[in-house]
């Protein structure tokens, strides 16, 4: 454990193995994930079967005594070890990202800088014991204890920061750990595993690649105690369905459709700059995102006006190796797909776009060397019935709408399945608060939005998922509680 992070570099970025049991594994079929920039394969990866999650499987169980009888500081300290690993790898690392995620550099600094603050701001939590009552005749604890093999299964949009906080949490608090990243974006995980190898026990970080197939192997395992998933809706019911089979735990954190309201005293000069990063984070590819935007009626023309001419003039898309972009490709061809007909609406539905997009540059991203790219768009006022409103767009194409009345407002907000996050923009900050506290999200702000950490659990409700992750709520997921009677 004195071994210093520079001896942790890694020399090879461009070869990829599953890791099982803190050795590098091959496997007999290999497949190639895409580099959204220029729509051409990245080097191969792994395609994991049944054998291979055996083997992991099995590698965590057999780990998982002797690395749970460790104390909250000793499993700490090599948390931050891989901490300091990974931003030993910073270069590597940030060009994986843009590669595989479609990261411009700025994007890729940000999610690799964020990774460091939620291992590091994690690993200062500690699970205490809780004394429920002492008298002279009895003691009664609350202890918790650690479930044993927990799943993490990963999505494309922030492949290393989310794959931190779940692995952080669980290795914590004495679970074993095996990471599934998504097939569009495996190649980051790989090699934070083949870190992870370097620094761990046998057995405590594994990470598997493979393609669909991969992630029902790992839910319906009988050996697995949790999964912990972030991804759309629909697949988070194929995960709760498939952990009932065992009583697997489960934590799902799944999409949103998050309102951002702006009351009409707000300073608009101040608040479109960050209104607009917050909505194309990104490039719009984030669950947390700010994705309807309610403008009070007394500043609407004024914000949608210096909105569009910021959006237009600072947000510039650009390839992974384009130091001045802000926003990237979309990632896949799927999501790409998906937003194209997002677009299509557009004429279809006589909404109104600004500025209008000009798609016909953009058709032809199935040819290799063109990527996955689409302008940044605003959707004025349409309709609530929109497919714009009401359902999660995941790309750089935003409605804005009218209001007038708070309560209608915050019922307009409120009425959709999602409830993720929700943000409340004005001079009051008092006022904001109470219009927040009424958003049904499982996280809100005022005069600001995204903002996470480490310090608080963050999940969603309603359809936006099940219990929360990270902060001392998000460890005890990854435990049993324990009532201790003691009789005096």
């Amino acid at each position: 454990m004195g071994t210093t992070a520079e001896n942790y570099k890694l020399e090879d970025f461009e070869t990829f193995y599953n890791v099982i049991n803190n050795e590098l594994t091959t496997t007999a079929e290999t497949r190639h994930a895409v580099n959204p920039n220029t729509n051409e394969p990245l080097p191969a990866v792994p395609v994991s079967t049944q054998e291979d999650v055996d083997r992991a499987v099995a590698a965590a169980r057999a780990a998982f005594p002797a690395w749970s009888r460790l104390s909250q500081d000793e499993r700490a300290e090599y948390l931050l070890k891989l901490a300091d690993a990974i931003d030993a790898n910073q270069e590597g690392f940030a060009k994986l990202l843009g590669e595989e995620a479609g990261k411009p550099p700025q994007g890729a600094g940000l999610e690799l800088f964020l990774t460091g603050v939620q291992i590091r701001g994690t690993v200062k939590h500690r699970l205490a014991e809780e004394k429920m009552e002492e008298t002279d005749e009895r003691l009664v604890t609350i202890r918790y204890v650690p479930l044993g093999v927990g799943v993490g299964i990963i999505p494309w949009n922030l492949p290393i920061l989310l794959g931190s906080i779940k692995f952080s949490s669980a290795l914590l608090t004495g679970n074993t750990f095996i990471w599934k990243p998504s097939p569009y974006t495996p190649n980051t995980a790989l090699k934070v595993g083949e870190l992870a190898a370097k620094i761990f026990p046998k057995g405590v970080i594994n990470v598997l690649s493979g393609d669909e197939s991969l992630g029902p192997l790992l839910t319906t395992h009988p050996d697995v105690n949790k999964i912990s998933f972030t991804g759309s809706v629909p697949t988070g019911k194929k995960v709760m369905q498939a952990c009932a089979g065992t009583l697997k735990r489960c934590t799902l954190e799944l999409g949103g459709n998050d309102a951002a309201i702006i009351y009409p005293d707000v300073d608009i000069a101040e608040v479109v700059p960050k209104i607009a990063m917050f909505a194309f984070v990104h490039t719009g590819q984030i669950c947390m995102a700010a994705k309807r935007i309610y403008v009070h009626e007394g500043i609407y023309d004024a914000f949608l006006t210096a909105l569009s001419g910021f959006v237009q003039a600072a947000l510039k898309t650009g390839k992974n190796d384009d130091p001045t972009a802000v926003l990237g490709p979309i990632q896949n061809s799927m999501q790409f797909g998906k937003l194209q007909d997002m677009y299509s609406q557009i004429d279809k539905q006589g909404w109104k776009a600004i500025p209008t997009p000009d798609l016909s540059s953009y058709s032809s991203a199935t040819t290799p060397g063109a990527g996955f790219f689409l302008p940044p768009t605003l959707i004025d006022n349409p309709p609530d019935d929109s497919r714009i409103v009401t359902e999660e767009q995941f790309g750089p194409i935003v409605p804005l709408l009218r209001w007038s009345d708070e309560d209608d407002v915050v019922r307009r907000a409120n009425a959709s399945p999602f409830g993720l996050g929700g943000s409340v923009w004005s001079a009051d900050a008092a006022k904001a608060e109470r219009t927040a506290r009424r958003l049904e999200a499982g996280t809100v702000w005022v005069n600001t939005h995204f903002e996470l950490g480490p310090q608080a659990g963050f999940g969603g409700h309603k359809q936006s998922g099940v219990g929360v992750e990270s902060g001392l709520d998000g460890l005890k997921g990854w435990c049993n509680a324990q009532a201790v009677w003691v009789r005096k």
